[in-house]
């Protein structure tokens, strides 16, 4: 298998508006190079834009235990977390992706939205 003729496939689907396409083509890239974090990266986005919140989660978090410092990684694991009912752990990692790049307006909505879903806790 040519990963990067994947690779490339698999970011056209998405692209076109086909994440379930693009997870079909990005498992197997992710199992035979898991430390690839560009395509677990993009994994990630697909079942997250394909509704399958708990495949989301598990390679955001996977991400973000190997590098804590990734404040996208943060951003849309604590997206996640809140599209699936849990404010309370999302804002978690919204406070931590709004910390390290507060110019970003996008992290900034969402840390305020769940901060109002959760008292301001």
């Amino acid at each position: 298998m040519d990963l990067l003729a994947e690779y490339r496939r698999a970011t056209m689907f998405f692209e076109a508006g086909d994440p379930t396409g693009a997870a079909r083509l990005l498992e197997p890239i992710v199992e035979a190079e898991p430390g690839n974090s560009s395509v677990r990266q993009l994994l990630a986005r697909a079942y997250f834009q394909s509704a399958q919140l708990n495949r989301a989660e598990e390679q955001l978090r996977e991400l973000v235990d190997r590098d804590p410092s990734d404040h996208y990684a943060h951003h849309v694991l604590g997206r996640t977390l809140e599209r699936m009912n849990r404010p309370a752990d999302a804002l978690r990692h919204l406070r931590i992706a709004a910390a390290m790049y507060s110019t970003n307006a996008d992290y900034t909505a969402a840390l305020r939205r769940v901060e109002g879903k959760v008292g301001g806790r």
